[in-house]
């Protein structure tokens, strides 16, 4: 059974109730395992406290673009 954090101990984190804004927090806060699922933000219990502590320093992949260049004008 994986425990998560509650809305209200995600909202302290972050100090937003949008989980766009969030989740944005969180990521850029080293929280990369966070994610939106169905009722909000999902971030587990063992991943906070792993990064708060320092045991987790791997950094998240890289984040795939998209290649947009053609569509610029000349």
């Amino acid at each position: 059974m994986t425990i998560k954090l509650s809305p209200d101990e995600i909202f302290e984190i972050t100090g937003y109730k949008l989980p766009a804004m969030q989740l944005e927090v969180l990521h850029r806060r080293g929280f990369y395992r966070a994610c939106i699922g169905r009722h909000g933000v999902v971030l587990t219990r063992a991943h906070f406290e792993a990064v708060e502590h320092g045991k987790d320093t791997v950094s998240a992949p890289p984040r795939k673009v998209a290649n947009l260049s053609h569509l610029r004008p000349a």
